[in-house]
């Protein structure tokens, strides 16, 4: 799940107004200097009296007495000298931001206050919070209306903060991320996608999954498959000894799977030499004659036990001898 929006600068601006004094023509030390200005004393009254060229503008020069003036820290300023050396340009109308306006101001840029809006739906940015995208200042709804993913689901904008979830370059609402099936929130639950439909695990396995031809369970996982039926692997047993028989050989017999050792137990001919069972499995041959069956290695004769295999051999009522054995007879 995410809940950050890469790249977005989000800000709040920043303002401030001068303080503007009138000069009365009340004080009794020089704004300059700080120390008592003599040329500011009245005659016969050393706590009053009127400003003289003392108290100037530190630009123009120009006295002050009567006028109202910005107090910097390097002196007095005189309104007009005040906004031609000190006032900022406003980034959007390009004119000055006189000391009258409120000024506000985002990285390094100024804005008279009614300048400072919305690009897209004009909307003042005064007092919320907005983005810069490409150097354009937005609100927040407008940059979401713009940037911000919409939900495949309802098709409405996914406001940055709100929990969402995405998957194969899509977005949802987490509330609108649901099962196909039954119809829940999926959340961070594990889902598995299914063409445009989106299932949580156990609705896809209620659904689809294939069966167990034993237990008539679901497979989740593994499993093998035997006559194009699946099974668990713990399910695919011996029908004698119930042996699993997953990776293991194994024959059937009547459509039912037996281990090697059962089948050669339960179904297979018996060796007339040795009496174990010939199943033919390993590679192993026989060889038949009438209704008796002998392993390869087991078709001797029965007088010198040489092998018999490609040879002609004598029938001597339950033996069988080679053609020398037989003619000593």
């Amino acid at each position: 799940m995410s809940t950050a929006l890469s790249g977005r600068r989000i800000g709040w601006a920043a303002g401030r107004q001068r303080d503007v004094i009138s000069a009365l023509g009340q004080l009794q030390e020089c704004p300059k200097s700080g120390s008592p200005c003599p040329e500011m004393a009245g005659e016969g009254s050393p706590q009053t009296g009127t400003m003289t060229e003392c108290f100037d503008c530190d630009n123009c020069k120009e006295s002050l007495y009567g006028r109202k003036y910005i107090q910097m820290d390097n002196g007095p300023y005189c309104i007009p000298c005040y906004d031609a050396h000190f006032a900022n340009t406003c980034d959007e109308c390009k004119e000055l931001i006189g000391h009258d306006c409120r000024e506000l101001y985002y990285e390094d840029r100024h804005y008279h206050e009614h300048c400072f809006r919305c690009f897209r739906c004009d909307r003042s940015l005064a007092d919320e919070p907005f983005t810069c995208q490409d150097e354009e200042l937005l609100c927040n709804d407008c940059y979401c209306n713009e940037f911000s993913s919409k939900c495949i689901a309802c098709e409405k904008t996914v406001m940055p903060g709100s929990r969402k979830l995405e998957y194969n370059g899509q977005t949802w609402h987490e509330h609108c991320f649901i099962c196909s099936s039954c119809q829940q929130p999926i959340g961070s639950r594990s889902f598995i996608p299914d063409k445009k439909d989106y299932y949580c695990v156990p609705c896809y396995e209620s659904k689809f999954a294939p069966r167990c031809t034993r237990c008539k369970k679901t497979l989740t996982k593994g499993g093998v498959t035997y006559r194009d039926e699946p099974w668990h692997k713990e399910c695919f047993v011996c029908t004698g000894c119930m042996t699993p028989l997953a990776g293991q050989q194994f024959t059937s017999q009547d459509d039912n799977p037996y281990c090697i050792k059962c089948f050669g137990n339960l179904y297979a001919k018996k060796c007339t030499a040795c009496t174990k069972p010939i199943t033919g499995f390993g590679g192993g041959k026989y060889i038949s004659f009438e209704d008796r069956h002998w392993h390869h290695n087991c078709f001797n004769c029965a007088r010198c036990d040489t092998s018999l295999v490609g040879k002609g051999f004598i029938p001597d009522n339950d033996e069988i001898l080679c053609r020398d054995c037989s003619n000593d007879l």
